[in-house]
């Protein structure tokens, strides 16, 4: 988090080759050790991955790019919090599933917390001091340009989420190679974004110099910032793995929950964005929400009262 935020401070646009980086490096890696070089078939037939992957790449691009919206990265996130509760409103519409008033309410708190911090966002957006009334208008329209982008991509990714729970029902699960293909198959959709990735490329070189510790290696800065980030996401998105096939889908949920909030108060405090009182009660409705749908107190109320017995049974 801390090399992506320093890379989009320093050039907000940078998303593409931040994005497309971390599609080679894990299309790479998953040629060589889950493909076999390409010798090893897919489990699943390859033109369900299309499918996947449109919807793969459409969210990453459409995600980094609300970044260039006027969209601040605390809102940025917040919206990303959301995904459960998103894919609840289509599992219900599209899997007709039904679900307790406990998980209904769950959603009208996460809904009302999104609500309350892109209110808020947005009055910041609009009574900024140094824009005047036309060009604020300006910026306010592209800001909520943004927020439609995020609501989008919000459902798309949900919608993704149900694609590959039939495809897990229907050919078992496969994550390893669905994370392969999901990176590999849409590189050549990177072509479109070549003029953009380029142009960030050179400036990426041209920022100042950076010696890495402990090595000494000298390069510039920006590109340091995107190596670091690259190796620290796929650590993130090895160790979910790592954890699927180890846990319960709900503790790998809270785990992944639990992330994005201590992201989230990260950003605020280490970069010193502006936050409100409003976006903390905000914040505080998302997660108490997404807590709420992952019933997480059902769990803790038994291992509460086995930790109350035990003073006494000493």
């Amino acid at each position: 988090l801390v090399f992506l935020l320093h890379a989009c401070r320093q050039f907000p646009g940078c998303g593409n080759i931040v994005t497309f980086s971390q599609f080679l490096f894990i299309a790479v890696e998953g040629f060589i050790f889950e493909a076999n070089f390409g010798r090893k078939r897919p489990a699943i037939p390859i033109r369900y991955y299309f499918i996947m992957v449109a919807m793969f790449f459409t969210v990453s691009v459409v995600n980094n790019y609300a970044l260039n919206l006027n969209i601040a990265m605390p809102l940025h996130m917040i919206f990303r919090s959301g995904s459960l509760i998103a894919s609840m409103a289509l599992g219900i519409i599209i899997l007709k599933k039904r679900y307790s008033i406990f998980k209904y309410t769950s959603i009208a708190l996460v809904s009302l917390g999104i609500f309350t911090c892109t209110f808020m966002s947005a009055k910041q957006v609009a009574s900024d001091s140094s824009l005047n009334e036309e060009d604020g208008l300006q910026v306010f329209l592209w800001w909520l340009l943004g927020v439609a982008a995020l609501t989008f991509a919000l459902l798309m990714s949900a919608r993704m989420g149900i694609f590959q729970e039939m495809l897990y029902k229907q050919f078992g699960k496969h994550s390893k190679e669905a994370l392969f293909y999901n990176h590999a198959l849409p590189l050549p959709g990177f072509l479109l974004l070549a003029p953009n990735i380029y142009h960030h490329a050179v400036l990426f070189s041209q920022s100042e110099l950076f010696q890495v510790p402990v090595i000494g290696l000298t390069l510039p800065i920006m590109w340091f910032y995107l190596l670091m980030n690259v190796i620290t996401q796929y650590v993130c998105i090895r160790g979910v793995f790592i954890l699927t096939t180890e846990c319960t889908s709900l503790t790998v949920t809270l785990v992944v929950t639990l992330r994005k909030f201590v992201s989230l108060i990260f950003s605020i405090l280490y970069f010193h964005n502006p936050f409100t009182a409003w976006h903390w009660l905000g914040t505080t409705f998302v997660f108490v929400g997404t807590l709420m749908y992952t019933e997480v107190w059902n769990s803790l109320g038994p291992f509460l009262a086995r930790w109350r017995k035990r003073p006494k049974e000493e």
